[in-house]
């Protein structure tokens, strides 16, 4: 088999979320991260946005293992989804694994599904390949970056990351274990790109701690702050501050909860005795003396901060006097979502703090300068920016190019493409299905989205249902068509006039058919929907769902 490496990436380029690379070397594949993505405005009634797998599903005797980077939904979300259907090893950091088995066990797979705790210092063979890992800095524990070595050379995928010098965990981003890869020769670099839009250094999650004390020491009534559930540094900082604020606190959000749970059994998070109280106990305590924390942070509709938003939480009403800290910057697309959560806090009297200016939040991605160091330690043959929109792809190679890799050795892929690196030579080889599935409550949706678009039709121009009864022998019709119109038309009388011209149509039309003795139900529906649809698009420039119901007696 010639010495070839392959890398194939099925989610996360070209776009924010669903983050799923597989790498290939002497036909053994390994897949680095699995994540999902949140559905756009426009995705009626759609809960998740899945990787489409079917090309791993057809390659399924290759496939060796899932390894994580880390534990955010957009690298590990989709996970239990595919593993139901491509039952591998999982392998991933301690706090990345504990929030993998609680989906597993959600879902009914923590029996069936082997699971391997790895860490920085780990080293182990899978199959063809030598994999280590090397420690980064991120906005949530544990994080890895992943080091696939093959006799070509190692390929390294970045994860998501930062070089915070003054980490809340005292684990920073290994420089020296990235520079040594530079010395040893990497053959191919997968580098975050969600920032490289954003110049200079990301800041250090240590100086969020400033504007909590600040926050805390102000605030007359209680504090109220929303972050990611996975952000277990910034509640870390959060319960310690308030501590010394004199304030305890409770925590609201299934998510939230959970997270803490786990990070508090693990070690990973410390809270001062006594510093915990149930959600039930606040009133017990003077406003001046409460944190609550919460998950809500981007305007998820059923999410705890939007309830009390829209005064629907059962056990947290907001008051004036209260303060709220948004301690995150939306999700592209989550934007519109975060400002109405934050136009019902405001009306409610809260004090609202939030946004860059605020000081309550860093990113956890690296800004062009941390790029610039990455690219210069690990000093790749070839070059791959992943994780992030166009946008962010083609700033990242600029930055290549910036720190002295060739044009022609930085490739900017697309979902799907495969990319073939040999001993002389790196080239796009090839073109794999991929694409979105839809999760909607308990069913996972087709990969054509033939549902979405149905629903979005509804959304846009409505329904015209048109019931036809025939003699089942001769296809004669034996009673005038009924219509049925919902969401088409604003105007009562507009729309009376259009359904008797479409009766009128579907009379003769029907009439046409039983002449020509046709009795198949499809080729009716299908000669209806035609008819039907050049005749109201023609009166209404308007495309509603046509459904043909046929009845035969």
């Amino acid at each position: 088999m010639t010495d070839t490496v392959r890398i194939t990436p099925l989610g996360g380029l070209g776009e924010i979320g669903k983050n799923l690379t597989a790498v290939e070397y002497l036909g053994k594949i390994v897949v680095v991260d699995c994540g999902i993505a949140f559905p756009r405005d426009e995705m009626l009634g759609i809960d998740l946005i899945l990787p489409d797998t079917r090309w791993l599903m057809e390659r399924e005797d290759d496939v060796l293992a899932f390894v994580l980077t880390h534990g955010h939904e957009d690298h590990i979300g989709a996970l239990p989804f595919v593993l139901r259907r491509l039952t591998r090893p999982v392998y991933g950091s301690r706090f990345t694994l504990a929030l993998v088995k609680s989906k597993l066990d959600e879902h009914g797979l923590i029996r069936s599904v082997e699971t391997n705790e790895v860490s920085e210092h780990s080293r182990l063979a899978l199959g063809p390949f030598d994999l280590s890992f090397v420690a980064v800095s991120h906005s949530v524990p544990d994080a890895l970056a992943v080091v696939l070595g093959t006799d070509l050379g190692a390929v390294v995928v970045t994860g998501d990351y930062k070089f915070d010098h003054t980490p809340i965990d005292g684990r920073i981003t290994d420089v020296n274990a990235f520079a040594r890869l530079g010395e040893q020769g990497v053959l191919a670099l997968l580098g975050d790109s969600t920032n490289a839009t954003s110049p200079g250094s990301t800041a250090s999650e240590s100086t969020v701690g400033q504007a909590f004390h600040q926050i805390f020491a102000e605030a007359d009534g209680r504090v109220i702050l929303a972050c990611f559930a996975s952000h277990i540094h910034r509640v870390q900082q959060a319960i310690q501050i308030a501590h010394l604020h004199g304030r305890r606190f409770a925590v609201s959000g299934r998510s939230m909860q959970k997270n803490v749970n786990i990070a508090r059994n693990l070690g990973i998070l410390e809270v001062p005795e006594g510093a915990m109280i149930r959600l039930a106990e606040i009133d017990d305590y003077r406003p001046e003396e409460i944190l609550i924390l919460t998950t809500g942070s981007q305007g998820e509709p059923l999410s705890a901060l939007t309830r009390m938003a829209f005064d629907d939480h059962p056990q947290v009403g907001l008051n004036e006097g209260d303060t709220v800290v948004i301690s995150a910057t939306p999700i592209p697309g989550n934007e519109l979502s975060v400002m109405n959560t934050v136009n019902r806090l405001l009306k409610s009297g809260a004090t609202v703090i939030h946004g860059r200016e605020s000081g309550v939040h860093v990113s956890g991605h690296a800004s062009q300068e941390d790029l610039r160091m990455m690219l210069n330690l690990v000093r790749p043959q070839y070059f791959v920016p992943v994780h992030g929109e166009y946008r962010h792809q083609h700033i990242h190679r600029r930055l290549a190019r910036d720190a002295g890799i060739p044009e022609e050795d930085i490739f900017i892929l697309e979902n799907g493409d495969v990319l073939e690196i040999d001993a002389d030579n790196a080239e796009l080889v090839d073109k794999v299905p991929t694409g979105m599935v839809f999760v909607d409550g308990f069913e996972i949706g087709d990969e054509e989205g033939l549902v979405l678009r149905d629903r979005q039709q509804l959304a846009a121009d409505g329904i015209l249902i048109a019931v036809l009864t025939v003699d089942a022998q001769t296809g004669d019709s034996v009673a005038p068509p009924e219509l049925v119109a919902r969401g088409f038309l604003h105007d009562d009388e507009r729309l009376r006039d259009v359904l008797a011209e479409c009766g009128a149509a579907l009379e003769d039309l029907m009439g046409e058919l039983g002449a020509e003795h046709v009795t198949g139900q499809k080729l009716i529906r299908e000669d209806v929907n035609q008819c039907l649809s050049e005749l109201v698009f023609r009166r209404t420039r308007r495309r509603p769902l046509i459904l043909p119901v046929v009845v035969e007696v």
